[in-house]
């Protein structure tokens, strides 16, 4: 791009030189890339990995294993049990509250029917996170049949 014409003909004609602005452009892009790297979303889970060397747990440990069990019947029903006691969607953030507020470990398991949408699952994690549990397992038929 030419800047107008200074002087007469033949006058002196002057271009700016953009390389050294293409180059702090690019160092710019660079810095603002390193700043930012971008937040991965989405659940945290952990899944229980069987171990085959393992002695079967605990009397004590299986009374206080909590696990959300979430049938095909769920989405017609809206009732998950808690261990074996059946209990309505809308109060089962109530129900958690009340089982983990006197424990110091705020483990618990969420099972669910293989026909279950992901979608069913996670909104019963949303409630357990919201109930202020910290640490929530999947567990799988698969892995349960393994366990046995």
């Amino acid at each position: 791009m030419s800047m107008v014409r200074a002087g007469a003909r033949g006058g002196a004609m002057s271009e700016p030189n953009i390389t050294p602005l293409i180059d702090v452009m690019l160092v710019l892009i660079i810095i603002f890339m390193v700043i930012n790297p971008p937040n991965p979303l989405g659940l945290d889970a952990l899944v229980p990995q069987p171990n085959p060397n393992a002695e079967p747990p605990s009397l004590d440990v299986i009374n206080r294993t909590v696990v959300v069990s979430i049938g095909d019947e769920y989405p017609i029903t809206h009732k998950v049990k808690i261990n074996q006691d059946e209990v309505d969607i809308r109060l089962l953030g109530q129900r958690l509250e009340d089982i983990f507020k006197t424990r110091s470990e705020r483990v618990m398991f969420v099972r669910g029917a293989d026909s279950l949408p992901f979608g069913d699952v996670a909104a019963v994690i949303d409630v357990a996170k919201g109930a202020g549990i910290d640490k929530i397992g999947l567990m799988t038929q698969k892995i349960e049949s393994e366990n046995r």
